[in-house]
């Protein structure tokens, strides 16, 4: 009746019970992102008890949900109903939409293309992994986490390879909640001193905007519109993720009218989705699914994924620096990766340690904000071509 014959006959899943007890400890001791994280390695225990029938099999798409249920358990019904229909990564960002203000990329436009430059790790780590013997849609999959946004590397590998999904979403979230030490680590290899002291408000006084936004309101309703319409036009596979984004802050800036709306998406809905994305993701992580050579690739992979993202906004800040009057702060396109706001909050420390007077919180946020719209555009360009 019990499991006890299963597991000693087995050792590789004492390895995976030690993991998920890492993986709490990180998440309830260190508060490594705890909203996913704790869910994610609760499921991966739970998957890993023989005879629970709580782990998630793959493979069952031409099954109807009731067979699933009845034959495969609860969490193979949840898997196949809200992760494998791709439904809870774009409710997510949904809710991370309604939580964004996009007024400091409103005010400071010009310094959203560094969010663009600090994707060059998604697309050199995908040539790197093909290289290495991934195919092309799990490299595109593994490219994905230097984008540094844990529902579009989950909605990414979803569509493009299922089967790597748990330790996809494992390094997603680790590094992420790894960024105070990543940032700061490639700052120190790749900015001199006089970089990381460039003012950012002395800037704006020598060389002051000549556009100025009178009706900041109207511009925020505009905005999540027009990028919308845009990103449909352009990368239409992206927009399950841009979309809901974009009506979430469109409900957020909207105000009082919607305002119900907005705390659904925001808390009961945002919160529910991120419960079970985490649980049924972490049931993806079985002893055969995890404990080989491609979960090892993922992880080195992953890091070497951020930390391109981190250096490619960089190295564009400091090419933009040779050619331009005006002088950035290369922490600006440190932050050009996801990570919205602890990206920004740890650039803008490592300023303040330099000179307790240059606040740069909300010139990097413009960057930061930018690139969890760029890498959804990226996400979508990736399905496009390899689904």
């Amino acid at each position: 009746m019990t499991a006890l014959g299963d597991i000693l006959s087995e050792p590789r899943f004492l390895v995976m019970y030690l993991l998920a007890f890492i993986l709490l400890y990180l998440g309830v001791k260190k508060e490594y992102e705890p909203m996913l994280l704790i869910p994610i390695s609760f499921g991966m225990l739970l998957a890993n008890f023989p005879g629970s029938d709580m782990e998630v099999v793959q493979g069952l798409d031409d099954k109807e949900l009731l067979h699933i249920a009845k034959e495969n358990g609860l969490m193979n019904f949840l898997y196949y109903l809200l992760i494998k229909t791709k439904f809870l990564p774009p409710v997510i960002f949904m809710g991370v939409g309604a939580l964004t203000d996009f007024g400091p990329l409103l005010k400071n436009l010009r310094l959203s293309v560094f969010g663009g430059a600090a994707q060059l790790g998604i697309f050199s780590v995908l040539l790197i992994a093909i290289l290495l013997g991934f195919t092309p849609k799990e490299a595109a999959s593994l490219g994905i986490i230097g984008g540094a946004d844990g529902p579009t590397a989950i909605y990414t590998t979803i569509k493009l390879a299922p089967q790597l999904l748990g330790p996809i979403a494992i390094a997603a979230y680790s590094y992420m909640a790894l960024v105070p030490v990543i940032i700061p680590l490639v700052v120190k290899l790749t900015c001199t001193k006089g970089e990381l002291c460039i003012n950012m408000k002395e800037q704006d006084k020598l060389f002051p905007n000549k556009v100025e936004i009178r009706n900041m309101r109207m511009i925020k309703i505009l905005f999540p519109i027009a990028t919308t319409t845009l990103v449909a036009i352009l990368v239409p596979s992206a927009v399950a993720l841009i979309g809901l984004l974009m009506f979430g802050n469109l409900v957020k800036e909207i105000g009082s009218t919607t305002h119900r709306l907005f705390e659904a998406a925001s808390n009961g809905i945002m919160n529910t989705a991120t419960i079970f994305l985490g649980l049924c993701v972490g049931a993806t992580m079985t002893v055969d699914s995890f404990l080989n050579l491609k979960t090892i690739g993922i992880i080195v992979g992953g890091f070497l994924a951020f930390a391109l993202s981190i250096f490619g906004g960089i190295v564009f800040v400091k090419i933009f620096n040779l050619f331009g009057k005006k002088k950035i702060n290369p922490l600006i396109g440190a932050t050009g990766l996801s990570a919205v706001p602890m990206a920004s909050r740890v650039a803008n420390e490592i300023a303040l340690r330099y000179d307790p007077k240059n606040h740069i919180l909300q010139y990097c946020m413009s960057s930061n904000i930018s690139g969890v719209i760029g890498s959804a555009v990226a996400a979508g360009i990736l399905i496009s071509f390899l689904e």
